[in-house]
């Protein structure tokens, strides 16, 4: 069995990709919240603590496919207790990223190219609709700054090399684009499978030829979009997002992997 490598770097508070935000409560000073209510709001926090870390070291392949841990050994790497650990690996089976087996802790689930040919699809057909979307109803100046934004800096990563910033503008433009369509349904349904096509992008990301044709792709949807035009927009964005995902396969493809 494979174990966990010790803590590298403490867990941030802040709420990451495809997790949900749990309200906030009021210090126990000036709520006056005591007893099983703070035990209740503490286990809650560490249980929120527990499922980021350990996602992200899933969708950044830290802890690649197959591995396997006691759900002893994933509570001393966090530093904390069994429980809120426990609930965490629930709530991560039910994302599709480990296996919970009694007695036997938590398994990490590969993908394989069938997960990602139906997660692709998912995302080409969602964010082109968002696309529409925003062309359709507008973009405020700031908006469209957001986006340019995110433009510049694939642009300046691309200049000096930088696949990783490449990969983190891309993310970013990515998650704008379906943040300003304002649909929350639609922005749910993305968030059930982003985080299982990122696991993808990072482990095909040194593999891939340089992303220029990525750039250029970027640049036109949003002209479609400065444009009004809602049918270029979701034109556009779909053969975008059918040739990355087809690319990302055909990669792993080449390089011998059934699965990630």
């Amino acid at each position: 069995m494979m174990g966990i490598e010790p803590e590298q770097q403490r867990i941030a508070d802040g709420s990451a990709g495809g997790s949900k935000r749990l309200k906030r409560l009021p210090a126990a000073g000036r709520s006056g919240m005591t007893g099983r209510g703070m035990i209740r709001d503490h286990r809650l926090s560490q249980t929120k603590r527990a499922y980021i870390e350990i996602k992200r070291r899933i969708l950044d392949n830290e802890l690649p496919p197959g591995t396997q841990a006691l759900e002893q050994e994933v509570a001393e790497w966090l530093g904390m207790s069994r429980t809120p650990v426990r609930e965490a690996l629930i709530r991560l089976a039910q994302d599709g990223m480990v296996e919970v087996r009694p007695r036997h802790g938590m398994r990490v689930l590969p993908l394989s190219m069938d997960d990602l040919r139906e997660i692709y699809d998912l995302l080409t057909g969602l964010e082109a609709m968002a696309a529409e979307i925003i062309a359709r109803r507008g973009l405020s100046a700031t908006e469209l700054e957001a986006l340019e934004t995110a433009l510049s800096d694939m642009e300046a990563a691309l200049a000096r090399d930088d696949l990783t910033g490449w990969a983190e503008g891309d993310a970013r433009f990515h998650r704008l684009l379906v943040e300003f369509s304002r649909n929350r349904r639609l922005q749910a349904m993305v968030e059930t499978v982003r985080d299982q096509s990122h696991r993808a992008r990072m482990a095909t990301l040194k593999l891939r030829p340089k992303p220029e044709t990525s750039n250029a792709e970027h640049a036109a949807v949003v002209e479609a979009i400065r444009s009004r035009d809602p049918e270029a927009a979701h034109r556009l964005h779909r053969q975008h997002r059918s040739r990355a995902g087809q690319l990302l396969i055909d990669l792993l493809q080449q390089h011998g992997l059934d699965h990630l």
